[in-house]
């Protein structure tokens, strides 16, 4: 893939730039790919804005819902909506994932890239668990509740979060969260400081995030229960924003190219792992810090892409970007047990998940 000497967060040899890349700050997923480069059988649902399913990278790993038709108004599947062939665009309450409103950003297209973006097809980028150009690897579905300057109700977020979990996604992958309430006061409104506040203001959301913990995937499958991977929040404060600080999931605060804490992170309590996640220096034109993956191709002002690829291609940073790194990974562990022919359980995933990781304060 031509643009994988550019992602340091795949593989960093330390050698990408001068400053700030030191070898070995990457999720180490060489190695792993020589167990599995992933499985199509693994669904990870992405709760985002749309992601571009025509896009050259994606396009493959997009999930695909046979029994449905393309722009169809009829529900020929019976799950109650109608031509979700990719997912469904909770938004605007049709099976039409779009990346084209008014102020969309290509967030949802950059995660989905950094999951899966079909790797070794001589195309663009690497991904963590996207298979390559002849074996195939973990299925993106789009379940979108933000669209440009628009989101989606709670109503909408439990009823994409509960669409997932049946319709066989096992991970939920979320780059939202509310502002930590460990901010500071004087720049942000901090939200939620307790498991109880949040559960107590948000019960709907709550439920519809248990549902999915609880009824994702099987207890016949490669994994009983489902697992929801969350940004950690980009207010530099010393806790995690909600849902994910809650103890049923995985909240992710991100990293630089060099082992360090990105400059915005939430961290501390809540917070349970670290992944890399970018950062802008501020050096006009060179973005090689941030994280590059797959764009909605259409320009969004503010958001750096390689233009000589039409915007298919941009750099962003944030905790946003660490989350489906975490995402990725754990896809890409669930399709090595699906190969093994092994069932975990969430609980024994997550706890594989968080004892798995390098301690950066000895690489530092």
């Amino acid at each position: 893939d031509p643009l994988l000497s550019d992602q340091w967060h795949i593989i960093n040899d330390g050698n990408l730039r001068p400053t700030k890349f030191v070898k070995g700050a990457d999720v180490n997923v060489e190695k792993a790919w020589e167990l599995t480069t992933g499985d199509p059988s693994i669904i990870v649902a992405v709760l985002d804005e749309g992601v571009d399913v025509a896009h050259p990278d994606l396009k493959a790993s997009m999930w695909v819902n046979e029994d449905e038709i393309w722009k169809s108004h009829e529900d020929n599947d019976g799950n109650g909506y109608a031509g979700d062939v990719h997912g469904y665009n909770f938004v605007r309450k049709h099976g039409v994932i779009s990346t084209d409103d008014l102020y969309d950003t290509g967030h949802g297209s950059h995660v989905a890239g950094v999951i899966a973006a079909v790797n070794n097809n001589g195309v663009g980028i690497s991904s963590i668990a996207g298979g390559n150009a002849s074996q195939p690897g973990v299925k993106i579905m789009s379940c979108q509740i933000f669209s440009g300057m628009y989101a989606g109700t709670v109503l909408e977020e439990v009823r994409a979060i509960k669409y997932a979990a049946d319709n066989g996604a096992v991970i939920l992958q979320c780059s939202w969260g509310y502002i930590s309430g460990a901010a500071n006061p004087f720049e942000w409104t901090p939200q939620y400081s307790t498991d109880e506040e949040w559960e107590y203001y948000n019960v709907l959301e709550r439920k519809a995030l248990d549902y999915f913990i609880h009824n994702a995937g099987s207890p016949d499958g490669v994994i009983e229960g489902g697992l929801a991977i969350f940004a950690g929040g980009n207010e530099a404060a010393p806790a995690a924003s909600y849902p994910g600080a809650y103890p049923d999931f995985v909240a992710v605060a991100a990293t630089a190219g060099d082992f360090t804490p990105a400059v915005y992170s939430n961290y501390g309590p809540g917070c349970k792992i670290a992944a890399p996640g970018g950062e802008w220096l501020g050096v006009s034109g060179d973005y090689s810090t941030m994280i590059l993956s797959t764009g909605k191709g259409t320009e969004h002002p503010g958001t750096p892409s390689i233009s000589s690829l039409n915007h298919q291609y941009v750099f962003m940073f944030g905790t946003s970007m660490a989350c489906p790194h975490i995402a990725g990974v754990l896809a890409l562990g669930v399709s090595y047990a699906q190969k093994l022919g092994k069932t975990f359980t969430r609980e024994q995933m997550t706890s594989m998940l968080l004892t798995s990781v390098n301690d950066i304060d000895h690489m530092l």
